[in-house]
């Protein structure tokens, strides 16, 4: 549309026609996927999901609710609706509401319009500004969404409070011809719910006795996680029933999704990222953390584990290896696997503990989700160390890669990795260990000398979580040595071995 036009009579001449909010982002929905524009970009996960189901939703020009937990870009998916918008549209100048030139709802348009016909002063919309967002709180009163008598509008301009003109408008009226969100429905009172069902399905609303008749034209998009059903409120059902499309959305189904998210919403600042370099294996390593989080006994499942918590754990590891490359004057360093000890805060501030959690502590829940998902992670690497544990193999003993790592330790000695040791340091102190170098080189012979140095470490963390050595963590270092019994308990390809049951 032509942005210059100024008055009703322009606009009239220019021919313009309005449709309503939902057959307008219907239509430029259509011609998205007609050039096969993407409809929602930066979302996800959900391609074959949440955004066909959604598309599907704005195509039938339905009022929609998300239902998920935490962290699943419910309301992202509801802000970028903008993008379907027009970029402009005419309103009467002045308008509380948006007023349509050609069918204003208010007093105000409606006497301006009487008075000034053709020379009615227009206005222009950007998409952005039709965009309102509330989140439900047991606070929000009726007169926050809807309005009330604004009595010191009534006393400037000498009305009755009988008359319309005093009325101010809430949040709703004031999104007209736009879009609304309302965050964490359940969260709003029953009473407040009740006042909703008139405007979704007859397009009234009612102020304080008023008979104002406003068919507002309104997409409305809610949002709510199934956790609040029992917690903390529910939905009222008369008010669910009208909103035409529920939609399910989820948490990624695969690291690599989970991977592509972390990254995209990390925010590394710029020295951090010519500082410090983190390796895919590093990356996955955190993500695991996410997934083993949601399956853990102790994490309450009905409150979910946000993507939030990889995104803070990826930032905390960057800057666990920023801080200690400027604790030792180093130009550039990589993220070790001791690093991950600082993503423990980005953990236990973003689950939920079930009782039994809430016995183990936040803590120790959260070194367990750590050591889990490198033991999970570790056989994609290496061989699985369970698979040498079995007493009888066709053929003979399989021989054990970990056998000189392993008898290293047994044989006394102990290794003790610093939080905060240069790089040089590192690398001696991995080098230590009888084998663990040939053991990397004879996995991955091409891998450069910092790779190799993290998989030397990946390995010694790795036989921890199998429980093949021991792992102490204290404050500002982790301290490997033997476990006892690791002979008892583990073959060693050497003396014919007492029967015992088969490890799968």
């Amino acid at each position: 549309m032509d942005t210059s036009i100024k008055t009703l009579g322009e606009l009239k001449k220019s021919g313009y026609t309005p449709v309503s909010v939902k057959e307008e982002i219907r239509r430029n929905l259509v011609r998205k996927l007609q050039q096969k524009e993407a409809t929602f970009p930066g979302i996800v996960g959900y391609e074959d999901t949440v955004i066909p189901d959604t598309e599907r939703a704005l195509l039938s020009r339905h009022n929609i609710l998300f239902l998920g937990l935490r962290g699943q870009a419910k309301t992202r998916m509801a802000r970028q609706m903008t993008d379907l918008l027009d970029e402009y549209i005419p309103v009467v100048e002045g308008s509380e509401v948006n007023d349509d030139p050609f069918n204003p709802l208010s007093r105000y348009a409606r006497d301006l319009i009487a008075e000034k016909g053709d020379k009615t002063p227009i206005a222009w919309l950007h998409r952005t500004e039709r965009y309102g967002e509330k989140l439900a709180t047991p606070d929000v009163s009726v007169a926050d969404l809807v309005g009330d008598i604004d009595p010191i509008k009534a006393a400037n301009m000498k009305l009755s409070y009988a008359d319309e003109r005093a009325i101010h408008f809430g949040i709703i009226p004031r999104s007209n011809r736009g879009i609304f969100v309302i965050n964490e429905l359940p969260d709003l009172q029953a009473r407040i719910q009740v006042a909703l069902f008139n405007i979704l399905q007859e397009g009234d609303i009612q102020i304080r006795g008023f008979k104002v008749r406003m068919p507002l034209d309104i997409l409305f998009v809610f949002t709510a996680n199934p956790e609040d059903y029992t917690n903390r409120g529910s939905i009222v059902t008369p008010l669910k029933d009208r909103i035409e499309s529920q939609i399910i959305t989820h948490y990624p189904k695969s690291v690599e999704n989970s991977l592509l998210i972390t990254e995209q919403e990390a925010d590394i600042h710029e020295e951090q990222q010519a500082k410090v370099s983190i390796s895919d294996m590093v990356k996955r390593l955190i993500e695991q953390v996410a997934f083993e989080a949601r399956s853990s006994e102790y994490v309450d499942k009905k409150s979910g584990v946000s993507a939030r918590l990889t995104i803070a754990a990826y930032e905390n590891a960057v800057s666990s290896g920023e801080r200690r490359a400027i604790i030792n004057k180093e130009k550039e360093t990589h993220v070790r696997i001791a690093d991950l000890q600082s993503i423990i805060p980005a953990i236990t501030g973003k689950i939920e503990l079930v009782y039994e959690g809430e016995q183990e502590g936040p803590l120790q829940v959260a070194h367990n989700l750590l050591d889990k998902s490198i033991r999970t992670l570790f056989a994609s690497y290496f061989p699985n160390p369970d698979s040498f544990k079995k007493k009888k193999q066709p053929g003979g003993p399989l021989e054990n890669p970990y056998r000189s790592v392993i008898q290293w330790f047994d044989k006394g000695n102990s290794l003790q990795l610093l939080q905060d040791i240069n790089d040089k340091q590192y690398e001696t102190t991995l080098h230590k260990v009888e084998g663990l170098n040939d053991l990397v080189k004879a996995r991955f012979p091409q891998t450069n000398k910092r790779e190799a140095l993290l998989l030397m470490e990946f390995v010694l963390h790795g036989l921890a979580s199998y429980s093949l050595i021991s792992k102490k963590v204290a404050e500002n270092e982790t301290r490997f040595s033997d476990l006892l019994g690791t002979m008892m308990n583990f073959s060693m390809g050497n003396d014919e071995p007492e029967e015992e049951e088969d490890f799968e």
